[in-house]
């Protein structure tokens, strides 16, 4: 199963009462295992988590910490691409050159790096002491 599949797959679990907004987000590691999330809202907004979220939380519930590449899906006109918060999440467990894939469920795509996604990424040796 394709990691773009997967994402489409695991959508349909969202829990997006209120905005009616599904998305499905899945990863692969660096071992080859692939991990699944949706998006879970709340009606507490914005306590909800987001599908890149859960997919991390999967992958570290598993003992894994090394995303090699990402997919998110949702149904919307263009590929919807990480929020902020996600795309920070991702770079906590990812090379700045994997692939981020941002999907339509009609099947548009577009795919970039993480560093593309996320240029300037706050990291760990910015907590270095100088």
């Amino acid at each position: 199963m394709t990691l773009y599949d997967a994402a489409c797959k695991v959508r349909e679990n969202a829990h997006a009462p209120y905005s009616r907004f599904k998305v499905g987000a899945a990863l692969r590691t660096a071992s080859g295992a692939v991990f699944t999330g949706c998006n879970v809202e709340n009606v507490a907004y914005p306590e909800g988590t987001c599908a890149e979220a859960g997919a991390i939380a999967a992958m570290c519930a598993a003992g894994e910490y090394a995303i090699a590449e990402l997919c998110v899906v949702a149904d919307s006109p263009a590929p919807v691409p990480p929020c902020g918060g996600c795309r920070q999440k991702i770079a906590e467990f990812a090379a700045a050159d994997i692939p981020v894939t941002m999907a339509t469920t009609q099947g548009a795509r577009q795919t970039v790096t993480l560093a593309e996604l996320l240029p300037g990424a706050f990291g760990a040796g910015h907590m270095e002491a100088p």
